[in-house]
């Protein structure tokens, strides 16, 4: 009877196991995420050169998709064909951890390119409660982007 018992209670353990993998194979992954822009070159430049992303082979060959790796298996897609930019809220923004905000800012201050913080009241950092230091900018084609130094 023990015997029994000790089965059954490793057949459940085994079965509930493969239930909590199964349930953490569906969730899903962030494959990527596609901006549509005015002037690609610009925007890849933007990405490459400022933002600092390498750019990873694209299937199209077609002169009008440059695709970034942000992460492991994540990446952005940037597709020509906007007729214009158009104003994008702030709430609305991609989000980028870099080692060092100061560092950035130096990059940014060299390229001449504007930022604020959340405020947008000037050109300092906001420093979150929980001590991440982060601030905004808008790519060419106005959409927004923050940078931040959190650590996960």
């Amino acid at each position: 009877m023990k015997k029994l018992l000790i089965v059954c209670l490793l057949a459940g353990a085994s079965l509930l196991g493969t239930q909590e993998k199964a349930s953490a194979q569906q969730r899903p992954v962030l494959n990527h995420i596609a901006l549509y822009v005015v002037d690609l070159q610009k925007s890849t430049a933007f990405y490459r050169d400022i933002v600092g992303i390498d750019t990873i082979p694209e299937p199209f060959h077609d002169g009008k998709h440059t695709w970034f790796r942000i992460a492991e298996k994540s990446h952005l897609h940037l597709i020509q064909g906007a007729k214009a930019a158009i104003p994008h809220d702030k709430n609305t923004h991609l989000c980028f951890s870099i080692p060092s905000v100061d560092a950035f800012i130096k990059v940014l201050n060299k390229h001449k390119i504007d930022f604020t913080n959340w405020a947008g009241t000037g050109k300092t950092p906001t420093v979150r409660v929980d001590g991440v230091k982060q601030i905004y900018l808008q790519d060419p084609d106005g959409y927004w982007l923050e940078f931040n130094d959190a650590r996960e």
